[in-house]
């Protein structure tokens, strides 16, 4: 019978290969997206929530999409340290029993009050690659040795960013420097940097109106070039900020802008390595 003959040949030949599903991760910011699928390569799918450079993160709002692709995520990144308490807010909403959250301030010990934006300090990353490929090894371990390859390349990618901070410390260690809030305060502190006007940029970062005393400290700062750099969050509009590069800009002290995410087809390494470029080049003028 013809029904015989084609059950031999499927007896016969080999079946082809299954391929195992694709673990989906959904991540709170891109940058840590990225990482994600720098590790987990072409076994895992990434959502990535946060990722448009022209959007102020702190206007975020929470779309029902979101809520589905967090539902559906086998592990779910958020930053933390109440960065983005809006994804605690959907954790709690759509509880899963077999998802796995990593808090990335959790891993290095930062908490509410700290300065949130840790991903500035590339060894947060770091923590982050490798907790991730842990986790990845025990929920799929047949692409053990994979999540292990990727997890040494992405610490040798980082290893050039960590020179280039050791060469610039070396220049630029001690040097006085402003921002408008303190997205960049943890590359700041690798680079050994003296940080002034924080209570200003504290208010700002936390959309309280800084203080008369703050303001003027500020505006002195900057006019009687007593800092030699103004870093800005080139992501958030403020007009009391905007008014600090302004004077920046006349009093000729030069204006970096960092963004809160990772700018468009670019990978977490080379965002790094562009602002520690543009950070040299105005403190060269």
């Amino acid at each position: 019978m013809a029904w015989a003959r084609c059950l031999g040949l499927c007896i016969l030949l080999p079946c082809p290969a299954v391929a195992a599903p694709q673990i989906p991760i959904v991540a709170a910011e891109n940058f840590y997206g990225d990482v994600a699928q720098q590790i987990g390569g072409g076994d895992v799918t990434v959502r990535s929530i946060l990722s448009n450079p022209n959007q102020d993160p702190h206007l975020f709002e929470v779309s029902p999409s979101v809520g589905r692709d967090v539902s559906a995520a086998r592990i779910v990144i958020e930053s933390g340290a109440d960065y983005d308490p809006w994804m605690t807010k959907l954790l709690e909403a759509a509880r899963g029993p077999e998802r796995q959250t990593i808090v990335v301030a959790s891993l290095i010990g930062k908490h509410p009050g700290d300065n949130p934006h840790i991903w500035y300090d590339p060894a947060t990353m770091l923590v982050l690659a490798k907790t991730l490929a842990a986790d990845l090894a025990a929920d799929d371990p047949a692409h053990k040795s994979a999540y292990e390859g990727h997890l040494a390349r992405f610490a040798a990618s980082i290893r050039p960013i960590e020179a280039r901070i050791a060469a610039l410390r070396g220049k630029f260690a001690g040097t006085p420097v402003t921002a408008t809030e303190p997205v960049f305060g943890y590359m700041f502190a690798a680079l050994g940097m003296r940080v002034r006007n924080m209570a200003f940029q504290m208010a700002v970062m936390n959309n309280t109106e800084p203080g008369a005393s703050d303001v003027a400290g500020f505006e002195n700062d900057l006019r009687t070039h007593k800092v030699r750099l103004l870093v800005y969050n080139s992501q958030a509009t403020d007009p009391i900020a905007t008014r600090m590069q302004q004077i920046a800009r006349q009093s000729d002290v030069p204006v970096v802008g960092a963004t809160e995410t990772e700018p468009p087809a670019k990978t977490y390494q080379a965002w790094m390595a562009s602002e520690l470029d543009a950070l040299d080049r105005a403190l060269a003028k």
